[in-house]
């Protein structure tokens, strides 16, 4: 790593050797001090890069140096804003309302500034060329490594690498002294200064010829290069964004000297750029061949003391709207408006280029004017105009189109003279289905109205109706026979594999139409298919209450579907279905679990087989089964359950209300209030009834019904212990109030149950014990037989 020394004085800094430095390698604070000592020398900032380039820094360090320099400079003026808004907190908390006053006038100059700087910089983008100079990633750095050009001028501090070889070898390494001369060993100073390498060349090879004899007979050579190359001041000035002395390498260009600058300011000049040799013009840059045309024209060598001159631009325009590259140009005075849409890359494929509008600055006001086609080439745009390149026309001068039953529907072009039967043989012809009778026309009016023009389409085809001229934007449409009538379909529903809609077509028969839904189901009987077909009642009578709605045919088909004459045809929108085999049913199946003897599923034999039926063949209950806690569960829909569940609940309700003599009833809401519903979906009555043997007996005819039987529960018998012990705590405990009451201390059975049981009058010991097995029997249902507490 090099160490950088940063020098005592400023003096120090102008005299030390910048050749090993390496920028990324300083500190900030090392930055801030070079800084500081070359301002306290006198010398402007802006000339630091000038004082490193002369004291051999290369140019991409000088590139990182100008890089940290600013980034040193924003981050101590964000620094600097920080404390200061520190001390504003620190400082007096109370606010006049003049300071108020003062603040808001400052926001409103600060926005004043922003809006400014923002349209500033928005003229910036659009001036062309502009950014060239304002990219950080174009260096322009001159190439150090190219081979030692002829015509390069020799000066004070050239490396000169003189090689000998042949008959001889020898290497020389000169430094052209202050003097401008070279000292050769046993040769003697030659003097090279102010001449080109091949000159130079010339006069060495003649003052070694003295030493080495083969130099004149040519079996020995002499080669020069360049060795280290010595930097050169040039002075920028006039409309440059950094102006001033710039050191440089002794091989750079005009571009260079640009791009080290910042190229030229806002107001100056990309086509003029001149470069001052000795008091004399020697060229002349423009900027626009660079760009344009990828040409370096007058793109010199820059020598010690050159100066480059950037004027004002002396006229200026833009260009908006379609062209490829809208921009603020630079022109000459012989250049014309060709020559400026050319700058602008010419006109997109959306342009309007019959005629440009341009905005004009006379001495009073502006005034716009149109420039046709044919003036672009003598047009001659003055400073400060706007063109305006606009966008076509959203329409067709010479369209027609052509829609429906045709082959090649679409847009066509208006050809003078263009007839509708024309128009048809374009578009390859009419569709089998077109509807001849009538085709029409859509066409605008002079005022843009849509009007309608209807035609026999058969008729002007065969030539008996005269043929149609067609007009811009005309659109003919022909109609489809499908298009102007009911979509045709045939219906199949019943016993077959795939029943649904099916698209109608001719002399489909009814085989056709049962093959395409998959052929018969096995249930499916091949007798009795019916057919209901539409009638199409066209007469008055049609409104009676006697009229016909539908004819219907009952057909037998083979149930191979094999082809028989005299098959029954079909018509659009015919309804076919087909039925079932008489007597024919898929398994049923029921499931017994529990205390029986051989659980799982069965099959059900017959239609009347009951409940006892299926427990004779599971092999009857075991010793454990409890008769009384047998309960039944069925598949199928909520509201076909809850329908069976009332019918059962009004037995239930029945057979309670005789064993009870009356004692006690079920509320009516648990039969009609909607907010029961969820009870009955919980088949909780069903237990009910199984309790008091009301469906014990009842035919299994559903579906995979499931018959439970309960093992007896130890804890019932210890329930039936305390009844009669029970009884007399009971009636002193609840005496007069209803059975729903005692229910409810049993965790809400009550509630749950949705069941006001009224007690009435009770005389007898019988009646008491009734009431009391009803209440201990719901108890039990709902408790799974746990013991009373």
């Amino acid at each position: 790593m090099m160490l950088f020394v940063i020098p005592a004085n400023a003096q120090n800094v102008n005299q030390q050797n910048f050749s090993n430095v390496r920028v990324d390698e300083l500190t900030d604070d090392q930055i801030r001090q070079i800084v500081k000592q070359v301002e306290s020398s006198g010398l402007p900032e802006s000339q630091l890069e000038q004082m490193a380039a002369a004291r051999g820094m290369q140019a991409s360090e000088i590139q990182k140096l100008r890089a940290r320099v600013e980034a040193v400079k924003s981050k101590s003026s964000a620094t600097g804003s920080s404390e200061a808004n520190v001390k504003g907190k620190d400082g007096s908390r109370s606010r006049s309302f003049e300071g108020e006053v003062d603040d808001i006038a400052d926001a409103d100059q600060k926005k004043t500034e922003n809006e400014a700087d923002v349209a500033l910089q928005s003229l910036k983008s659009k001036i062309f060329g502009k950014e060239l100079f304002a990219n950080a990633s174009t260096t322009f750095e001159p190439n150090l490594r190219l081979a030692t050009p002829l015509n390069y001028v020799i000066g004070t501090a050239d490396q000169l690498l003189i090689d000998i070889y042949g008959y001889s070898e020898v290497s020389y390494q000169l430094t052209v002294s202050p003097e401008g001369t070279i000292n050769i060993p046993y040769a003697g100073v030659v003097p090279v200064s102010g001449l080109t390498v091949e000159a130079a060349t010339a006069r060495i090879k003649s003052k070694l010829s003295t030493i080495y004899s083969g130099l004149r007979t040519g079996n020995t050579k002499l080669s020069i290069a360049l060795g280290n190359i010595k930097s050169i001041k040039v002075i920028l000035t006039g409309e440059v964004m950094k102006p001033g002395t710039y050191s440089l390498p002794s091989l750079a260009t005009v571009f260079n000297a640009l791009y080290s600058s910042g190229g030229p300011t806002d107001n100056g000049s990309f086509r003029k750029i001149e470069v001052i040799r000795n008091g004399r013009k020697i060229a002349t840059l423009d900027v626009y061949d660079f760009l344009l045309k990828g040409e370096l024209k007058n793109n010199v060598r820059l020598q010690d003391q050159d100066i480059i001159r950037i004027p004002t631009y002396q006229k200026r325009v833009e260009v908006v709207g379609e062209v490829k590259r809208p921009a603020i140009f630079e022109m000459k005075d012989a250049e014309n408006l060709n020559d400026l849409l050319n700058f602008a890359g010419g006109f997109t494929e959306r342009a309007y280029q019959a005629r440009i509008k341009v905005l004009k600055n006379t001495s009073t006001e502006r005034k716009v004017a149109d420039v046709v086609a044919d003036a672009f080439s003598s047009y001659q745009p003055q400073s400060g105009d706007k063109y305006f390149v606009n966008e076509i026309l959203d329409r067709f001068e010479n369209r027609v189109s052509i829609q429906g039953a045709v082959f090649r529907p679409g847009e066509y072009e208006l050809t003078p003279g263009l007839t509708l039967k024309q128009l048809v043989e374009k578009a390859e012809g009419i569709k089998e289905d077109a509807f001849g009778s009538r085709a029409y026309i859509t066409r605008l009016t002079a005022d843009n109205n849509p009007e309608l023009i209807s035609f026999d389409l058969a008729k002007v085809l065969n030539g008996t109706a005269p043929d149609i001229s067609l007009k811009r934007e005309d659109v003919v449409s022909i109609s489809s026979i499908f298009e102007l009538r009911e979509a045709y379909t045939i219906n199949i529903d019943g016993e077959v594999q795939r029943p649904g809609q099916f698209s109608f077509a001719e002399n489909t028969t009814l085989e056709d139409l049962i093959q395409q839904a998959g052929g018969f189901r096995e249930s499916a009987t091949p007798q009795r298919i019916e057919i209901s077909r539409r009638v199409m009642n066209a007469d008055s009578l049609a409104i009676s209450s006697s009229a016909k709605t539908a004819e219907v045919f009952q057909i037998d088909v083979n149930k191979d579907l094999s082809i028989a004459a005299g098959g029954f045809v079909l018509k659009p929108f015919d309804q076919v279905i087909v039925r079932g085999a008489p007597g024919y049913e898929i398994q049923k199946l029921v499931r017994i679990e529990g205390e029986v003897l051989y659980p799982g599923s069965y099959s059900i034999t017959r239609k009347d087989e009951r409940i006892s039926d299926l427990v004779r063949r599971a092999g009857g209950l075991t010793e454990l089964a409890y008769q009384r806690g047998a309960s039944l569960k069925r598949d199928g829909s909520m509201e076909t359950l809850l329908d069976q569940e009332k019918e059962e609940l009004k037995e239930v309700q029945s057979y309670i209300a005789t064993i009870t003599k009356g004692a006690c009833r079920l509320s009516d809401r648990i039969l009609h209030n909607g907010e029961n519903r969820f009870f009955l979906a919980e088949a909780e009555v069903a237990r009910a009834t199984t309790l008091y043997h009301v469906i014990a007996d009842r035919p299994a005819t559903r579906k995979r019904h499931r018959d439970e039987i309960g093992k007896r529960l130890r804890a019932v018998e210890a329930l039936h212990r305390k009844r009669k012990e029970g009884i007399e705590n009971f009636w002193r405990a609840y005496g007069g109030n209803s059975c729903d009451q005692y229910l409810v201390e049993y965790n809400g059975i009550g509630n749950l149950m949705h069941a006001t049981i009224d007690r009435p009058a009770v005389r007898t010991e019988n009646q008491k014990q009734n009431l009391y097995r009803l209440c201990l029997g719901l108890i039990e249902l709902t408790h799974g037989g746990a013991p009373l507490p």
